[in-house]
């Protein structure tokens, strides 16, 4: 199962230099990384990064991640996906521009639409 992580270019550019990703700063605030499913990552964008420009989507195999990877109880009950600790980029299996739509929403891959 893959999930998402929205994550601004240049700080994607730090982790790609570091081969990890520590968080943004949210998630060092939280103490783990958050990410969305495929059902969650269009609401998470238009909540946490509306009209944002220059944001990647970077997608994760659960499988990858262990029991590093938590499944816990966030916005209206659902279950989000949490990393406690580094995401090591040997773990991304894909990283793609999330680009801004003419109304100003993220446009999304068809798989995820």
């Amino acid at each position: 199962m893959l999930i998402y992580k929205i994550v601004p270019r240049g700080l994607w550019s730090q982790a790609e230099a570091a081969g990890e990703f520590g968080g943004s700063p949210v998630d060092l605030a939280d103490g783990f990384i958050h990410f969305s499913t495929a059902d969650q990552v269009g609401e998470t964008a238009a909540r946490h990064f509306a009209g944002q420009h220059d944001l990647l989507l970077v997608a994760v195999d659960t499988e990858a991640l262990g029991s590093a990877l938590r499944w816990e109880t966030s916005r209206g009950g659902a279950l989000f996906p949490h990393l406690y600790g580094p995401l090591s980029l040997q773990h991304v299996s894909s990283t793609i521009e999330l680009a801004l739509d003419t109304n100003g929403r993220h446009r999304f891959p068809d798989a995820l639409a």
